[in-house]
């Protein structure tokens, strides 16, 4: 069985940080934002379905075969179509 080339572009929540809008042990899509990443942070599409940049402790990045990544929806962009600065923070 051949295994197909996997996508790096989701991390698992390993602790929710106290935030109602992540769950641990679920898989977040990561969005790029260099500046995001410089601070310790990671940009995710959490359960609004909108883009916020966390702390980057609270996952770890997992790589999943393409064929997972398309049943997930596949790679979504920022629904601003620009970098946002909007930060959840841990209470």
């Amino acid at each position: 069985m051949r295994v197909q080339q996997a996508s790096s572009s989701f991390a698992l929540c390993v602790e929710d940080g106290g935030m109602e809008d992540l769950e641990a042990r679920k898989p977040y899509q990561i969005l790029p934002d260099r500046e995001a990443a410089r601070e310790g942070y990671i940009r995710v599409v959490d359960e609004s379905g909108e883009d916020y940049i966390y702390p980057a402790d609270l996952f770890v990045p997992v790589r999943l075969p393409a064929a997972v990544v398309r049943r997930l929806g596949g790679p979504v962009r920022s629904r601003s179509g620009a970098a946002r600065r909007t930060i959840r923070r841990v209470r």
